[in-house]
């Protein structure tokens, strides 16, 4: 018998690819997309996601759109036609955005980072607080499909898809929460609306200067300014007892002759 095997194929070339930014080493730069394929590789995907890391740099994958509770993408391989490949997550319900956009209006820091278009450094926890994980916890969260022949999930195009997916992360960490069930206008607009209540409502909080902006300049009436001490000689007797002497006399009557010269005023 012979051991003979066909040649592994090779993907064809797409032309204006999507092409991982990374040419080497590990892909993603930012905390929460490397955050994610920490996340990836600790499900037990690492050999498999090693396979589509050429995928992703080479632009074999077409497209790649993110809605709610689902990743769509076209990767080119070997055949004409491109494969199909979809990652479905579950998204979060209406209570527990509910709970999410509590936590984070509650917190005037992580209302000010969102707002502002960033992502909290530990958001993460925030999720936890609320019972819930922003990223999947295990591949058993994830479906995965792809229309290749390949048997193995996650085949090699849909391991290009999650490279490339960690990318665009990078450059919008929103897609995150786009994944699990909130845009970003949706869920900052519900953050907004929530932040005034929570703020009033949270003990000991202090009202954010953005809150009162309308009446910065606006003011009762000012407090007079305390009394100075008289010039002069007054100063003299309002100093402190000094123990200072010039030649056996105190300091103050050493420097009396002098105020009288220069303020021309008496004691």
């Amino acid at each position: 018998m012979s051991n003979w095997y066909p040649p592994p194929s090779k993907p064809r070339p797409v032309e204006d690819g999507l092409k991982a930014q990374s040419k080497r080493g590990a892909i993603g730069v930012t905390w929460w997309s490397t955050r994610f394929i920490e996340m990836l590789e600790t499900c037990g995907m690492g050999s498999r996601l090693a396979r589509g890391r050429a995928y992703a740099r080479k632009g074999q994958v077409i497209d790649l759109h993110v809605a709610s509770g689902s990743v769509s993408a076209h990767v080119q391989g070997s055949r004409k036609r491109p494969y199909q490949v979809r990652i479905g997550l579950r998204t979060f319900d209406k209570a527990e955005w509910l709970t999410v956009a509590d936590e984070m209006a509650s917190n005037a820091w992580y209302a000010a980072k969102l707002l502002s278009g960033e992502m909290p450094q530990d958001i993460e926890e925030l999720f936890a607080g609320a019972g819930l994980s922003l990223f999947p916890t295990s591949s058993r969260e994830l479906q995965m499909d792809c229309s290749c022949p390949d048997w193995e999930v996650p085949c090699k195009h849909i391991a290009a898809v999650f490279y490339l997916l960690a990318e665009a992360f990078d450059n919008d960490p929103f897609l995150i929460l786009a994944w699990r069930g909130r845009d970003q206008t949706t869920l900052l607009e519900l953050v907004a609306s929530k932040r005034p209540t929570a703020l009033s409502a949270a003990p000991g909080r202090e009202e954010a200067l953005s809150d009162r902006l309308g009446d910065f300049f606006t003011g009762g009436e000012l407090a007079p300014p305390p009394a100075l001490p008289r010039a002069g000689l007054g100063a003299l007797s309002q100093l402190p007892p000094l123990e200072v002497s010039v030649q056996g006399m105190p300091l103050v009557d050493v420097l009396r002759p002098v105020y009288e010269a220069m303020m021309g005023v008496e004691d």
